[in-house]
C-alpha cells in the first residue's frame, strides 16, 4: 500500500531533488551548445548573490513573486487554480497608478495606506467576478481567468493609450510621480543608519510581502475562514455537510487571491519604475503559479522558491552577458526545466522516494 512521505520529504526532499534533476538537464543543454555549465552555474550565483547589487535584485524580483505566488496559494487550498494572477496584477497597478497620480504631491507615508488598499481592491475586484461565476454559474475559474487576462491586457492597454499618457508622448505609459509617491529603497534606509550598498530597486515593499506571506499563514492555518478554505479544497461533500457554504467560501477565496496579486504593484509601480508602464507585471503572475507549486502552497516554501525566481531572473541576466552564446532565451529555457520538473514531472521523483523512505523506515 502507498503511504504519504513525511512532511520534510513533500516539502524540501522532493523540491530539491526535482530542482537538481532540472539543473541537470540545464547543464546538459549548456554543453550542447559549448559553453561549461560549472562556469555557468558560478555565474549565475556570483551574478545574483555575490554583491550587494545582486542580492538586490534578486531580492527585489523575489519580492515581486512572493505577492503572485501567495496568491496562486490561496486560491489552490480553497481547491481553485487562479491563473489569472496576471491579469488581476495588472489591474493591481492601475489601482497603485491612479492612488500615486493624486496623491503624489503629499508624503509616501500618507500614499502608501491608500495605495495598498487601492491595489488588493482592484486585483481583488477583477478576481470576484470569475469566483462569482464558478460560484452561481458553473463556469470553471480556470477558463474565466484564463479570458479576464487577456481584458485585463487589452484594457489597460486602452487606458495607456487615451486616457493615463502624457499629452503629446509617444510613449504608452502615464507620467512619472512626483517624490511623495515614491516608496523608500533599501539602499536609502541602510545608509541612513551608517550601511553603504548599491543602489538597486529593492524597496520597502519587500517588508510588507514578508507580512504578507505571514498573514495569508495566519489565514490559511490558524483562523476560521482558512479551515473551511481547506475543507472545501479537500471535499466540497464534506463541507457542505459541515455546514460551509462552497458558493461563499469560492467568492471570498478568489478575492482574496486577486488582492495579493494586486498587491505586486506595491514593489513595480510605487517602488521602482515610479510610473505605470505598458509591461509592468512582466509575466509575474504566471510565475506565481511555478513558485506556488515549487514551494507546496506554503507561506515559507513559496518565500524560498521565489527567492530561488530571483536568483534565475538577475543570476540570468548575468550569466547572458558574460556567456553571450547562452542568450536570454536559454535563461528561459532554464526556468521553464524549473517549472516542468518541480511541477508537471514531479510524481517522476516522488514514488521511488516515497518507496525508498519506506524501505528505510520498515528496516
Amino acid at each position: 500500500m502507498r503511504t504519504s512521505p513525511p512532511r520534510w520529504a513533500d516539502l524540501a526532499l522532493i523540491p530539491a531533488v526535482n530542482l537538481l534533476l532540472a539543473l541537470l538537464v540545464a547543464g546538459l543543454v549548456v554543453i550542447l551548445i559549448g559553453e561549461n555549465p560549472l562556469r555557468a552555474v558560478e555565474l549565475l550565483v556570483t551574478g545574483s548573490l555575490g554583491s550587494s547589487y545582486g542580492i538586490g535584485f534578486t531580492l527585489y524580483y523575489a519580492t515581486t513573486f512572493v505577492f503572485t505566488g501567495l496568491s496562486v496559494a490561496v486560491a489552490y487550498h480553497a481547491g481553485l487554480f487562479n491563473i489569472g494572477s496576471e491579469g488581476q496584477a495588472q489591474l493591481g497597478c492601475l489601482g497603485v497608478t491612479l492612488v500615486c497620480l493624486a496623491l503624489d504631491r503629499t508624503h509616501w507615508l500618507l500614499v502608501l495606506p491608500a495605495a495598498i488598499l487601492a491595489g488588493a481592491a482592484f486585483g481583488g475586484a477583477w478576481a470576484f467576478l470569475p469566483g462569482w461565476l464558478q460560484a452561481k454559474r458553473g463556469s470553471h475559474v480556470v477558463i474565466t481567468t484564463i479570458m479576464f487576462n487577456f481584458i485585463a491586457s487589452a484594457l489597460i492597454v486602452y487606458l495607456l493609450v487615451n486616457t493615463l499618457k502624457v499629452p503629446g508622448s509617444m510613449s504608452p505609459e502615464s507620467r512619472t510621480f512626483e517624490a511623495g509617491a515614491h516608496l523608500p529603497f533599501f539602499h536609502e534606509m541602510l545608509a541612513a543608519i551608517g550601511i553603504r550598498v548599491s543602489r538597486t530597486p529593492l524597496n520597502l515593499s519587500a517588508l510588507i510581502a514578508l507580512l504578507a506571506a505571514g498573514l495569508a499563514w495566519a489565514l490559511i492555518w490558524r483562523s476560521r475562514l482558512g479551515y473551511e478554505m481547506r475543507a472545501l479544497g479537500h471535499s466540497e461533500p464534506a463541507a457542505v455537510y459541515a455546514g460551509i457554504d462552497p458558493a461563499r467560501i469560492i467568492v471570498i477565496a478568489m478575492v482574496i487571491s486577486g488582492a495579493l496579486a494586486g498587491l505586486m504593484a506595491l514593489n513595480v509601480i510605487m517602488g521602482s519604475q515610479h510610473r505605470f508602464v505598458l509591461d509592468s507585471v512582466g509575466g509575474a503572475g504566471f510565475v506565481g503559479i511555478a513558485v506556488a507549486l515549487m514551494g507546496r502552497n506554503h507561506p515559507a516554501g513559496i518565500l524560498l522558491a521565489a527567492l530561488l525566481f530571483g536568483i534565475l531572473y538577475q543570476g540570468g541576466s548575468e550569466l547572458a552577458f558574460e556567456m553571450p552564446d547562452i542568450s536570454r532565451d536559454m535563461i528561459v529555457v532554464i526556468q521553464a526545466l524549473v517549472i516542468l520538473f518541480t511541477g508537471a514531472l514531479e510524481n517522476l521523483t516522488r514514488a521511488p522516494i516515497e518507496r525508498l523512505l519506506a524501505r528505510r523506515g520498515a528496516g
